[in-house]
């Protein structure tokens, strides 16, 4: 076995928890994002609903 691989496992393991950490952050925006766009969608059908009411 190759021992001197051992050294570089910290730095690779920084980098699965860099990766990780990066992938976790985008999958929030992306949900926040569609999240205000449904919300922004309801406001405005509750608007017309309003709209045609009077």
């Amino acid at each position: 076995m190759n021992w001197k691989v051992l050294d570089h496992v910290p730095l690779l393991l920084y980098i699965l928890a860099a990766k990780t950490l990066i992938l976790c952050l985008a999958f929030v925006g992306v949900k926040m994002y569609q999240r205000r766009r449904l919300e922004a969608k309801l406001q405005a059908e509750k608007k017309q609903a309003e709209k045609k009411e009077n």
